[in-house]
C-alpha cells in the first residue's frame, strides 16, 4: 500500500505509527469519503455493507456511515427500499459503477466518455442523482460507497479514481472489523518482522540468516503470531497481518 517501515520508535516510518495511520477508527474513514465527495462535487455520501452472506435469504445492505445528518436515514432508505435487490445481484456478478437520475427538476447524472461503462438505474423515488461503486472484497467485505447530488458530472478519471479509493475505504471497514477480533495481545516487533520478511517471500532459513537467529526460533515467531492473529497457516496469518496494517 505504499507504506515504509524504518525509523525511530513511535515516530513515523515506524510500525506503531504505521498501523495508526491505516485507519485505526471509523473517524479515520470519514474524512476520506468528505475528500472523495469533494472531488465528485457531490453533496453527501453513504457507505453501505453487505451483512449476512452466504446465508440464504439472510443478505441485506446496511448504512454503515453517511453525512446526511438527520435525514440519512430515511435517503438510505429510500435507496435501499427501491433498489436492495438490483444492489445485492449486481455485485456478485459485477464490478461496474452503478447511476441514475433523481426525480427532483434538472437532477441528472453525466457520465460522458464513461457511459458505456456504467450502468443505469431507473428510478421515481429518490429526489437526488447518484452513483455508488460496488466494492467486492471476497465473502467479508462486500457492499458499496454511494454519492448523491442533484448534478454529477462524471470523467473516466474520477470514476477510476474513487472507485479504487471506495475498494480502500471498504478495506479499512474490513480491517477495523478484523482489529476488533483479534486477541488483545498484540504482536511482538520480532514476530511483526519475521511476518514481513515472511511476506517478502523469505523462506525460514532465509529470515533466520539475515536476523541472526535459528530457524526455530524464526518457526517459533511465526507460529506465535499465526495463533494471536487467529489463523489457520501463515499464508493466511501474512495476508491478516497485512489487512491490520502490521506489515506492508
Amino acid at each position: 500500500m505504499g507504506y515504509s517501515r524504518g525509523g525511530a520508535a513511535d515516530g513515523p516510518g515506524s510500525v506503531q505509527y504505521i498501523r495508526l495511520q491505516r485507519g485505526s477508527s471509523r473517524s479515520d474513514i470519514f474524512p476520506k469519503l468528505v475528500a472523495m465527495q469533494k472531488s465528485l462535487k457531490a453533496r453527501n455520501f453513504s457507505v453501505f455493507r453487505i451483512t449476512g452472506a452466504g446465508l440464504p435469504n439472510k443478505r441485506k445492505l446496511v448504512c454503515e456511515l453517511e453525512n446526511w445528518g438527520s435525514g440519512g436515514a430515511e435517503v438510505s432508505a429510500q435507496l435501499l427500499g427501491e433498489f436492495e435487490e438490483t444492489l445485492l445481484d449486481h455485485v456478485e456478478m459485477s464490478l461496474l459503477p452503478l447511476v441514475w437520475s433523481g426525480a427532483r427538476s434538472g437532477s441528472m447524472v453525466d457520465a460522458g466518455e464513461f457511459s458505456p461503462l456504467v450502468r443505469r438505474l431507473e428510478t421515481v423515488a429518490l429526489p437526488f442523482s447518484g452513483v455508488v461503486f460496488p466494492v467486492r472484497l471476497g465473502a467479508l467485505g462486500n457492499g458499496y460507497v454511494a454519492f448523491f447530488s442533484d448534478q454529477l458530472s462524471l470523467t473516466a478519471d474520477v470514476v477510476i479514481d474513487l472507485h479504487v479509493e471506495s475498494c480502500q475505504i471498504m478495506m479499512d471497514l474490513l480491517a477495523l472489523d478484523e482489529r476488533r477480533s483479534v486477541p488483545a495481545e498484540s504482536l511482538s516487533e520480532r514476530e511483526i518482522t519475521c511476518l514481513q520478511l515472511a511476506g517478502d517471500g523469505r523462506i525460514s532459513e532465509e529470515i533466520a540468516e539475515k536476523l541472526g537467529l535459528s530457524v526455530h526460533t524464526v518457526n517459533a515467531y511465526l507460529g506465535s503470531a499465526t495463533i494471536k492473529l487467529d489463523s489457520v497457516n501463515r499464508i493466511q496469518a501474512i495476508a491478516k497481518a497485512i489487512r491490520l496494517g502490521y506489515i506492508t
